[in-house]
């Protein structure tokens, strides 16, 4: 297919991101000297910057990175934690069973100590090396992009719930137009702030001073200044943060998830977020000659979506917190569980709802959690998020999906921050396996994917897009393996997307049987696809709704990097 844009390939190192200026930061990174690790923490930082509307320097950051010298393959979960002076049923008695769009839905905000960690164990770079890019940006400013200004002017009433927000994305009382500069001081000094205590700390050790800085920069935001604005504004304002629950907090290493399909391993982050649904997806998939019924034709929407419908309703009733609930999530991954399921799938009818969870230990009735009240709009939900990827020239690769907009959360005044807002993503309900209680992790949507092919990186890749994410990821994956499609060209073609299961954010709003399908599909299809039962509407031929993934694909005999960002965002791949 002809392409908006060309892949961007390079023999040494490539980066892609959601925005063109997180992705010109890593590039800078990467030119200097530094690694896929660096230049990667470079680009989310800087994300969290550019994209502040929907990335947050406080909020989540999941990370998966590989070690091409090793061929270690990690996750960083890069997701905080409910306050422990919340308790199971504190919504259900003092909220309605709902879960406010105020500080009372903060988590311990993870992202720094995912970037930190990351640093520490795979970089080779300061935090003030690498935060540089973004403490300019935030600092000067940059000019205002179409998509954030729109998101602004249509989000201006949720802006104005929050006193300490409002001043920073509405200067003079308006939305910045596109190509206006946009300043974020509050948040430069933060990022400025901790820079300045690593390099503090690092002077006085004669050897090893790289990471004392890096422990440095961890206690300012956790320990420090930063951490005692956080507990102050919480305080103020009914929340529920304490210093101890920033203190003691860290990331965790946690084991992904996989499965290898059409001769490639694809690697995804486990149950605390949703990452185990592509896989699964795959899983269910391998039965169907998916490259024989044609791309994007009836029966391949058919059988992918279908598919969809079977994991997220594994989702929704076992995913949760591992530490806390026991999600059988070895079951849930096998062949022969997926094969079982993949009987579900009918040729000539669809779903009409969610199809009801698999019984992988035989469990009966208690396996099942309750469902809400479908939802009677026709409208898809929207998500935050945003995505980067890099593939350096030794062969490590890095890959992340930061998050946390700032529409639902308040700034913390003087920090130019949110405290984590992804206890959105939590069950108000103890009834549900990814509820509310202290020290458990809501069940996050970001989540970035690696796939890897005879022991080396073969593709990062990831989107914004809420429930839309493993879609996507699903969709740009069979594009590249099956269909031979460069990754630009994958990221472009027309994307479809289901919402027959309960939604991740509060609300957690059901649309049963609702598909959603890019105005460039065949409308003979969508015909023939609601004769099969779907509930299809049609979104614009480009839309944002579907995603905005990037991925990198490393040719396996030249060695050759391709990148694909997508046109749908402000996204950009660079390379050498």
């Amino acid at each position: 297919m002809q392409t908006m844009r060309p892949p961007i390939m390079g023999t040494r190192h490539v980066v892609s991101a959601g925005h063109y200026l997180a992705a010109h930061a890593a590039f800078e990174i990467l030119e200097g000297g530094g690694n896929a690790i660096d230049a990667g923490v470079a680009a989310g930082i800087a994300l969290g910057v550019t994209q502040t509307e929907k990335v947050n320097f406080g909020g989540v950051a999941p990370i998966i990175i590989f070690r091409a010298e090793t061929r270690e393959l990690i996750s960083i979960d890069g997701l905080g934690v409910w306050p422990r002076a919340i308790t199971p049923d504190f919504f259900m008695k003092h909220h309605g069973g709902k879960i406010p769009a105020t500080v009372l839905r903060s988590i311990v905000p993870a992202a720094p100590d995912a970037w930190l960690t990351a640093l520490e164990l795979h970089g080779t770079m300061s935090f003030g090396e690498v935060a540089a890019a973004s403490i300019r940006l935030a600092r000067d400013g940059f000019p205002m992009h179409a998509l954030m200004s729109e998101f602004l002017k249509e989000n201006e009433s949720s802006y104005q719930r929050y006193p300490s927000s409002y001043p920073v994305f509405f200067p003079g009382g308006r939305a910045p137009e596109p190509g206006e500069v946009f300043r974020q001081t509050d948040l430069g000094r933060t990022l400025q702030y901790m820079a300045d205590e690593e390099r503090a700390a690092a002077s006085k050790v004669k050897s090893g001073g790289r990471g004392a800085g890096l422990q440095a920069a961890r206690d300012a935001f956790y320990k420090g200044d930063i951490a005692r604005a956080i507990v102050k504004f919480h305080a103020e304002n009914g929340g529920l943060m304490s210093a101890e629950d920033l203190a003691e907090f860290r990331v965790r290493i946690e084991p992904t998830v996989s499965t290898t399909y059409a001769g490639v391993e694809v690697h995804a982050c486990g149950p605390w977020c949703q990452g185990p649904v592509m896989p699964m997806t795959l899983n269910l998939l391998k039965g169907f000659d998916l490259k024989a019924m044609g791309h994007n034709s009836t029966p391949y929407i058919h059988r992918i979506t279908e598919a969809l419908k079977l994991a997220f309703s594994d989702r929704h009733h076992f995913f949760g917190d591992p530490r806390f609930v026991d999600v059988p999530i070895a079951d849930l991954m096998s062949q022969a569980y997926a094969d079982e399921r993949a009987r579900m799938i009918r040729a000539d009818v669809a779903w009409p709802e969610m199809p009801p969870p698999g019984d992988p230990r035989n469990e009966g009735d208690a396996r099942l959690a309750p469902m809400p009240i479908p939802e009677p709009a026709d409208k898809s939900p929207l998500g935050d998020t945003s995505y980067a990827c890099v593939v350096d020239r030794h062969g490590n690769a890095f890959s992340v999906t930061p998050s946390d907009g700032s529409n639902n959360s308040p700034l913390i005044p003087g920090l130019g921050i949110v405290c984590s807002g992804r206890g959105t993503q939590s069950w108000a309900d103890p009834r549900y396996r990814a509820s509310v209680a202290p020290g458990v992790r809501p069940r996050l949507t970001p989540n970035p994917a690696l796939a890897l092919k005879d022991g080396k990186v073969f593709m990062p890749l990831g989107t914004p897009g809420g429930d839309v994410q493993c879609q996507a990821m699903v969709q740009v994956f069979l594009n590249v393996v099956l269909f031979g499609m460069d990754p630009q060209a994958a990221i472009e073609a027309p994307r479809f997307s289901t919402y027959s299961f309960p939604g991740s954010f509060e609300p957690h709003p059901y649309f049963p049987g609702q598909l959603a399908l890019e105005g460039r599909i065949d409308r003979a299809v969508g015909t023939a696809l609601d004769g099969l039962g779907h509930q299809t509407f049609w979104w614009d031929d480009y839309t944002w709704l579907a995603g905005a993934p990037c991925a990198i694909v490393v040719d396996p005999v030249t060695g050759v990097r391709s990148a694909g960002a997508d046109p749908r965002r402000p996204a950009y791949a660079l390379g050498w």
